[in-house]
């Protein structure tokens, strides 16, 4: 049986954009900050990530709260209210707790009754599998408008004995309303999702899940923070990279056509360089440098800043922990 996740030919599913919004934490941190606690230099830091400042939640902030927040501005930008939604995608990569879901969480401070939210995590790209979900619901009738919210605190992980992530990661919340299309041809043309089981070890969080006792978390902090191989990431994605995504688009990794944004996850600096040498960069939306890279708030962060065109055509693209690789080419 044929897989659509890896990019058979689809017929177009139809959502469009109708609002999106940010929230970011108050505390901006250079780079500077997080090369000293790291023990290298401010230099190294930003030539090895291409970042230079990021959010970071304070004690007082609450990455709920954040996401609850970006999703009222979404919602009023859409010209809609709360009870306007009919379905909530939480999709972000680092849960807010194990139990209950972080739907129902952003549903219950929205103060929405008999309506259905539940999780998307696909790590990174969780919001483009939550993008794709939604267009089943509206495509299918189900569902009229979904809010899909992804709200970041990777800073509350980190390990500062690990530089390379550590100097990378920026917290923020975004959230996107989605709905019918306004035509026939707006909505995601091309779809592709695969997983390359062969990084499963390369980004991980060991904590906070039923593989490891409670009673071991104090003589185990280490799992309870992100452990990232960076290298073997960047090597996997130079080897895998190109054959994704001829099963997104045949020529996609040549010619990116009639595509006018490209709105990449943003990975790290040799990562935004590994996607410059496809398409260049002119219709890269690049956020890395202000931001850091913020997980799955990533992509829609990029999208939102990006102000897209009705009549436009997007890429959006990533990698994610698993190793996970996805792509929706989207008309606006």
């Amino acid at each position: 049986m044929a897989n659509l996740e890896i990019g058979v030919p689809m017929k177009t599913m139809g959502i469009r954009v109708l609002g999106s919004a940010e929230t970011m934490p108050e505390r901006i941190v250079t780079t500077a900050e997080v090369a000293e606690l790291c023990g290298i230099s401010t230099d190294e830091a930003i030539r090895r990530t291409g970042v230079k400042t990021r959010h970071w939640l304070g004690d007082h902030e609450d990455p709920l709260e954040q996401g609850v927040l970006a999703a009222e501005k979404a919602i009023r930008a859409a010209g809609l209210q709360v009870s306007d939604i009919d379905l909530v995608l939480n999709a972000s990569g680092t849960p807010m707790q194990a139990i209950p879901d972080g739907g129902a969480l952003i549903a219950a401070e929205l103060g929405m009754q008999d309506r259905f939210a539940f999780s998307v995590h696909a790590t990174c790209i969780s919001f483009l599998v939550a993008f794709k979900q939604a267009a089943f619901y509206i495509d299918a009738g189900l569902a009229e408008f979904i809010l899909i919210v992804s709200t970041e605190a990777g800073s509350r992980g980190l390990n500062f004995a690990q530089p390379e992530s550590a100097i990378l990661i920026g917290d923020a919340a975004v959230a996107v309303v989605v709905g019918k299309p306004a035509n026939q041809r707006q909505g995601i043309v091309a779809a592709g999702f695969s997983t390359d089981t062969a990084g499963i070890r390369h980004a991980e969080i060991r904590g906070f899940g039923s593989r490891l006792r409670v009673e071991e978390a104090v003589q185990r902090t280490d799992d309870f923070k992100f452990d990232m191989q960076g290298l073997s990431l960047l090597r996997g994605a130079l080897k895998r990279f190109t054959p994704f995504l001829e099963t997104v688009r045949p020529g996609l990794s040549t010619n990116f056509g009639e595509i006018d944004r490209i709105i990449p996850h943003q990975t790290s600096r040799a990562g935004m360089q590994m996607m410059s040498k496809y398409w260049g960069w002119e219709k890269m939306v690049v956020t890395l440098g202000e931001v850091g890279n913020t997980i799955a708030a990533s992509i829609p962060l990029a999208m939102h800043r990006a102000e897209v065109q009705p009549g436009e055509t997007a890429l959006m693209i990533g990698t994610g922990a698993g190793t996970h690789y996805g792509a929706l080419i989207v008309q606006w």
